[in-house]
């Protein structure tokens, strides 16, 4: 059997119906397509796709109070803190919504509950290298260096072409005194 091109894939993908969130069915292929990309151009669109996928809920009042939340999270922490922790009472199988609470917790400075969320947002999608980097900062603030590069790796595992965090396993690498090949 032949495979299918990658530009062909992608394009599929984007026709096919959404259901929205971690348990959109375009997930899988577009996760293959990035893990397998041929240049970082394919890796990085199919990251936005699953960004934009991830953000996605069928609910629009969830949606919408998502979207007022996110905007929030620069320009009012406390609205976005207050939006945030009632959408993770009505939305609680919603990943992307514990994943944006734990970066408002990361931002300001409460690690301990953003590692809480972090765990929470990876028992609903395991996959998400957003909340896996997200742990390797923290392990990194923490001093906590050899728990940073297994975060970091794991998002590797998902997005081999992610150079942020290949920089950022560099620079572990460097501070531990490991030489990479």
């Amino acid at each position: 059997m032949k495979a299918i091109p990658q530009a062909v894939l992608l394009w599929l993908l984007l026709i096919i119906p959404a259901q929205s969130d971690q348990s959109d069915p375009r997930l899988d292929d577009l996760f293959q397509v990035m893990a397998n990309a041929p240049s970082q151009q394919i890796s990085a669109y199919a990251e936005k796709q699953i960004w934009r996928i991830w953000l996605e809920h069928a609910d629009d009042n969830i949606q919408s109070r998502l979207n007022e939340g996110v905007r929030a999270i620069d320009q009012d922490p406390e609205l976005a803190l207050g939006l945030l922790n009632q959408l993770v009472v009505d939305a609680p199988d919603f990943a992307e919504v514990w994943n944006k609470r734990a970066t408002l917790y990361y931002l300001l400075g409460n690690y301990e509950a953003s590692v809480a969320d972090i765990q929470r947002t990876l028992a609903l999608e395991p996959r998400h290298f957003g909340a896996l980097s997200g742990l390797g900062l923290i392990y990194m603030a923490r001093g906590e260096h050899e728990l940073a590069l297994g975060a970091f790796e794991a998002v590797l595992m998902l997005q081999p072409k992610s150079q942020v965090t290949q920089d950022n396993i560099r620079l572990l690498d460097a501070f531990l005194g490991r030489t990479t090949t």
